[in-house]
């Protein structure tokens, strides 16, 4: 069934998102700060407005997906935010890596208003916004999931309620965890076999379809061999993420010496001037 959709943040990854809403025939009404970017998609059907709370009149479900936890504040609590143009019923999915505690508030002051809320981050990057194949991790009401659940269909192809408010954010944590501690492996494994001497394309072919293998190993690897570094997640971001989980580790008491190498890793690049670049480029590290 057609519905009517508010959009807010039309980056790498959520401008792939509107386009599989609008192929399915949603109307859809988009925001995001840098306008030029939105031109390619209003061209395809969309409406571009000029605010979040512009974005949220008349809308059934709200999707954001913006950069930084602040972003996320501002889109939902300022004076041209989400929940100043609210009404009750609809229902928001809220998609930036964000912290959980943040997701709680917004949940929260959804229901105070008689809204619905979900957290549901995304993994897959680049490519799987594209090829409408996202991992969604859920946290929320499980009506609410149920009900937005055909919807998140469009794009995502693992699609996993996780429980309560906040609990999408913990998982995608976990994600973000596993991600960053397999980039140090996948960046070693390469330097190590061009020490080697060897054919590093040839060790991929027989790495990648072994226990060794992983989404990073077969989606990254290759383009860190071609000196492919554009994002398809940026380093900025990643190390916010990473920001995100030690700070929800530390207050588990759990310390995890893998995330923390990792991210003193991509704090240099970023040092650097690579913050714009694709995770990929923790390559560059090894390098001569």
């Amino acid at each position: 069934m057609q519905k009517r959709i508010g959009f807010i943040g039309t980056g790498v990854m959520g401008a792939s998102i509107v386009r599989h809403l609008l192929k399915a025939g949603h109307q859809v009404a988009i925001y995001t700060r840098t306008v030029e970017k939105t031109l390619p998609l209003v061209e395809e059907g969309a409406v571009l407005v000029a605010s979040p709370k512009e974005a949220a009149v008349g809308a059934e479900i709200i999707f954001t997906m913006v950069g930084y936890p602040q972003d996320v504040e501002e889109v939902f609590f300022s004076e041209q935010g989400i929940f100043s143009g609210a009404s009750k019923g609809q229902m928001i999915v809220e998609m930036t890596t964000s912290s959980p505690t943040l997701a709680k508030r917004i949940a929260e002051e959804a229901d105070r208003l008689e809204m619905h809320a979900l957290d549901a981050p995304v993994s897959g990057g680049d490519v799987g916004a594209r090829n409408g194949t996202l991992s969604i991790m859920c946290g929320g009401d499980k009506e609410t999931f149920d009900k937005v659940l055909p919807i998140l269909e469009t794009f995502g192809s693992q699609i996993v309620y996780q429980g309560n408010a906040g609990a999408g954010q913990h998982a995608k944590m976990c994600n973000q965890i596993a991600i960053a501690t397999n980039m140090i492996g996948v960046c070693e494994a390469l330097a190590y076999g061009k020490k080697a001497g060897l054919d590093l394309e040839t060790v991929l072919e027989s790495i990648s379809s072994g226990a060794a293998g992983s989404w990073s190993l077969s989606n990254l690897a290759p383009r860190m061999l071609q000196g492919n570094y554009e994002p398809g997640f940026y380093i900025k971001h990643f190390l916010k993420d990473m920001d995100i989980a030690l700070k929800e580790a530390e207050a588990m008491n759990l310390h995890l010496p893998g995330l923390s190498l990792a991210r003193q890793l991509y704090n240099e690049l970023l040092s650097e001037g690579y913050g714009s670049k694709g995770t990929q480029a923790l390559y560059l590290a090894y390098l001569d």
